[in-house]
C-alpha cells in the first residue's frame, strides 16, 4: 500500500501508461487501459492505492482535469464549422437527453416499487427516479474527446458528436440542478416552492457568465503574448481562477470551461495556439484524472446495485441510442449519423461521478445516496469498459479516422501472435529486363544466408551489388565441423540462392564452410578480396542479437558491408537515405547507385541537422545537397533534398518511411560501451521502423 503522494503520481503514471499500451495493441482505446488500471490498483484490485489513502489527496488533479477537458470540449462547438448542422446538434442533444431521462426515470421508478414490496409508488421512488434519471443525461467528454484525439478523426459526424456532447453536459447540468432542487422541495416539510427554479437559474445564468468572461480575458491575454511557455503559464492560470471561482460561488466549472473554449473559438481572431499547446500538456493530467477514476471505482457496486443497476444501465442505453436516433431523423442527418453517432455517447464517467459526489454530500439527499452511489458506479463501470469501443466504432463507420491510426491499426497483439517469426518476407517479383553478368568479371560479392526465407531476398541484393561491381555473387552457407555435407546435399542447400541469381540473369557461386559464422565469414571475405558482403538480420522481434556477430565482422572486413532487416514487402521503388553529416554519403553513394541501376527508384536525400537551426541554414543545407545530387547521382527516376530541424531523429525518419519502400542509412561506429551509453541511429531504426532498412558498415579500408 502506498502512503507517499510522489510515489503515488509515478505508479499512476507508470501502471497507466503501460496498461494503456497493451490495451492499444488488442484495438482497445487508452482510456479503457488508463481506467482498468485505476482498477488494478485501487481496492477493486491489488489495494496498492486507496480512495483514503491517497485518492483523496490528488482530487485536485481530478479538478484540473475536468476544467482542460471542458475548456477542450469548446473548442469543437465552433458555429462556422457546424453551419448546416446546427438543427442536427440541437435535435440530436435536445431529443436524447429528454429520451435518455425519461425512460430511466420510468424505468428505475418501475424497478424500485416492483423490488420494494410496497403497494403503491412512494415519494421516496419518485426522488430516486428523478435523481437518477439526471445524472444519466450526463456523457463522458473527456474519454470522447479522448479517443477522438487518439484516432485523430475530423470530418462533419466529429464535429456534430463533440458538439452534441457539449450541448448534451450543458443540458445534463441544467436538468440535474432542476431534479435537485426539484427532490429539495418534495422532501421538504415546506412542500414546493420557487426556490429551486431561482437557484437553478442562478447556477446556469452564472456559470455562463464567467465563462464568458474567462474566455475574453484569456483571448485579450493572448493577443499580448507570442511565447508558447508564456501562453501556456497565463491560459493555465486563468483557467484554474475560473474553476476556483465558480466553486466558490457554487456554480459548474464544467458549464463555465465549456464556454470559454467555445468564446475563444468563435472569435473572429479564432486564436486556437492556447488549445494546441494544452494538448501537449494534458496527457500526463489525463492519464492522471482517468487512472483516479478507475481507483475510485468498486466493482462490488455491481452487486449492490442489483437489478436497479441492470435497469439503469440499459434503459440509459436504449434512450440515448433511441433519441438520437430520432432527432438525427427529425433533423434530415445522414444515416450513419442516424445510426452511428448513438453509440459514441454511451460512456459515462467525470460528469457522473460529479453528480454522485454532490448527493452524497448534501444532508437532504443523504438517505438516497447509499442506493444511487452503486447504480450509477456500476453503470460508470461497465460504459467506461465498453463505450470508449462504440465510440471508436463510430469513427470507423464515418470513415473519419486517419490515415496515420489506419497504418498502426493492423499492427495489434493478435495480429503480432499470429505471425510466426521466421515468415518469408514479401519479395516482388523480378519485373525488369535481365541484367548480364561482365565478360570478365573482377572479384565477389559475398553473401551469407542462414535462412532459407531470407535467402532468395538476399541472393537479389548480392546480385545487383555484383552487377554494380563488375563482379559475379558468392553465396556462402556456414555449417558446424560436425555436420559434413555431401555434394548432393549442398547444391540443394543453396537452391534459394541459385534460382533467384538466374531470375536476374547471372550465375552465381556457392561455399560452404565449416566454422564459427563471424569467423567464417570474415575468412570467405578476406580470401576471396570480396568487393562487398551482404548479410541478413534474423527475422525476429529482437533483430540486433545479430550484433555479436555483426561487430567482430565488422571490425575486420575490409570492404563495405550491406545488412538487410526485412520487414513487410521488399521493393525499392522509393528509397529514403537518412543521413547526420555529409561524409556519410560517400559511404552509402555504392550503394545507392547500385539500386539506381538495377530498377531507377524515386530517391530522397534526407540530412538531419540540429533541433535550433534556423529556417536560412536548412535552406543552405538543401541548395548545397540539391547541388551534390545533380553533379553526382544519376539515372534515378527523382532525387527529392530535404533537410529539417530534427527534434527527434528516430520520429523524422519513422515519418518519411511511410512514403518509401526501403531505407538506406550508414551505421553507427561507435562500439561496446561507448555505443550502449551514446546509442545507435541505425539499430533504433532497425528495431522500430516497418520498412526494409539497408544498414550500410563502410569496411576498414573505405573512408569514413
Amino acid at each position: 500500500m502506498i502512503h507517499d503522494t510522489t510515489f503515488g503520481i509515478a505508479v499512476l503514471l507508470g501502471s497507466g501508461l503501460a496498461i494503456a499500451k497493451v490495451a492499444q495493441l488488442l484495438r482497445l482505446p487508452s482510456v479503457t487501459g488508463f481506467i482498468l488500471a485505476g482498477l488494478l490498483l485501487g481496492e477493486s484490485g491489488l489495494s496498492i492505492i486507496t480512495v483514503d489513502l491517497l485518492g483523496h489527496q490528488l482530487d485536485h488533479f481530478t479538478s484540473i482535469a475536468l476544467m482542460l477537458i471542458s475548456f477542450g470540449i469548446g473548442e469543437h462547438v465552433e458555429l462556422r464549422r457546424l453551419d448546416g448542422m446546427r438543427q442536427q446538434v440541437s435535435s440530436i442533444a435536445l431529443f436524447q437527453a429528454l429520451i435518455g431521462f425519461t425512460l430511466v426515470f420510468l424505468t428505475t421508478l418501475y424497478m424500485t416499487w416492483l423490488f420494494s414490496n410496497v403497494a403503491t409508488i412512494t415519494q421516496h421512488h419518485i426522488v430516486l427516479a428523478l435523481l437518477l434519471g439526471a445524472i444519466s443525461v450526463a456523457t463522458a467528454p473527456a474519454t470522447t474527446l479522448h479517443v477522438v484525439r487518439e484516432l485523430g478523426a475530423k470530418g462533419p459526424i466529429t464535429s456534430t458528436l463533440m458538439a452534441v456532447v457539449a450541448a448534451t453536459d450543458a443540458l445534463a447540468i441544467i436538468i440535474f440542478g432542476i431534479a435537485v432542487s426539484t427532490a429539495h422541495n418534495l422532501v421538504s416539510t415546506d412542500g414546493l416552492s420557487l426556490a429551486s427554479l431561482v437557484d437553478c437559474m442562478y447556477e446556469i445564468s452564472g456559470s455562463l457568465l464567467v465563462g464568458i468572461f474567462t474566455g475574453l480575458l484569456i483571448n485579450k491575454v493572448l493577443d499580448k503574448l507570442h511565447n508558447n511557455g508564456e501562453m501556456l503559464t497565463a491560459g493555465l492560470a486563468l483557467l484554474l481562477l475560473c474553476g476556483e471561482l465558480t466553486r466558490q460561488l457554487h456554480l459548474s466549472s464544467l458549464l463555465a470551461g465549456m464556454i470559454a473554449g467555445f468564446v475563444m473559438i468563435n472569435r473572429a481572431e479564432r486564436d486556437t495556439r492556447l488549445f494546441r499547446i494544452i494538448n501537449g500538456f494534458e496527457p500526463p493530467i489525463y492519464v492522471l484524472f482517468f487512472t483516479l477514476a478507475g481507483v475510485h471505482l468498486d466493482l462490488s457496486a455491481l452487486k449492490l446495485a442489483g437489478w436497479v443497476g441492470v435497469a439503469y444501465f440499459i434503459a440509459r442505453i436504449i434512450g440515448k441510442y433511441s433519441g438520437s436516433w430520432l432527432g438525427a431523423y427529425l433533423s434530415g442527418a445522414d444515416k450513419k449519423v442516424r445510426n452511428f453517432l448513438g453509440l459514441a455517447l454511451i460512456p459515462q464517467a467525470g460528469v457522473a461521478i460529479g453528480f454522485v459526489l454532490m448527493i452524497s454530500t448534501d444532508p437532504k439527499l443523504a438517505d438516497w445516496s447509499t442506493t444511487i452511489t452503486p447504480v450509477v458506479l456500476a453503470g460508470v463501470v461497465l460504459s467506461e469498459l465498453f463505450g470508449p469501443l462504440l465510440s471508436r466504432m463510430t469513427m470507423e463507420k464515418a470513415g473519419e479516422v486517419s490515415e496515420e491510426h489506419l497504418q498502426r491499426q493492423s499492427n495489434t497483439l493478435l495480429t503480432r501472435l499470429l505471425t510466426p517469426k521466421g515468415s518469408r518476407p514479401a519479395l516482388e517479383p523480378w519485373t525488369m529486363d535481365e541484367i548480364h553478368p561482365p565478360a570478365s568479371p573482377v572479384g565477389v560479392v559475398v553473401v551469407g544466408t542462414y535462412h532459407f526465407a531470407t535467402a532468395r531476398a538476399l541472393a537479389r541484393v548480392a546480385t545487383i551489388l555484383a552487377h554494380h561491381f563488375d563482379a559475379l555473387p558468392l553465396a556462402v552457407r556456414v555449417q558446424k565441423k560436425t555436420e559434413q555435407l555431401s555434394n548432393d546435399e549442398q547444391q540443394t542447400l543453396f537452391l534459394p540462392e541459385t534460382d533467384e541469381a538466374a531470375t536476374l540473369g547471372y550465375p552465381i557461386r556457392t561455399e560452404v564452410l565449416y566454422d564459427k559464422r563471424a569467423s567464417a565469414l570474415i575468412a570467405a571475405t578476406q580470401h576471396h578480396k570480396a568487393k562487398a558482403l551482404v548479410l541478413g538480420y534474423p527475422i525476429s522481434k529482437k533483430p540486433l542479437k545479430f550484433q555479436k556477430i555483426l561487430d567482430p565482422v565488422s571490425s575486420q572486413v575490409p570492404c563495405p558491408i550491406v545488412v538487410v532487416r526485412f520487414v513487410g514487402k521488399m521493393a525499392w521503388n522509393r528509397i529514403l537515405i537518412p543521413f547526420i553529416q555529409p561524409e556519410e554519403l560517400v559511404n552509402l553513394l555504392p550503394i545507392v547507385e547500385a539500386m539506381i541501376t538495377a530498377s531507377h527508384p524515386q530517391l530522397t536525400f534526407q540530412q538531419l541537422l540540429f533541433a535550433d537551426s534556423t529556417q536560412d541554414e536548412m535552406r543552405a543545407c538543401e541548395k548545397k545537397l540539391e547541388s551534390w545530387a545533380s553533379a553526382t547521382v544519376y539515372d534515378a527516376d527523382g532525387i527529392r533534398c530535404i533537410a529539417e530541424a530534427s527534434v527527434s531523429r528516430l520520429e523524422s525518419i519513422l515519418r518519411e518511411t511511410r512514403r518509401h519502400d526501403l531505407i538506406i542509412m550508414t551505421a553507427s561506429q561507435a562500439k561496446g560501451m561507448q555505443r550502449r551509453i551514446f546509442g545507435s541511429l541505425a539499430n533504433v531504426v532497425v528495431e522500430n521502423c516497418k520498412n526494409p532498412v539497408f544498414v550500410v558498415y563502410p569496411g576498414q579500408t573505405t573512408a569514413c
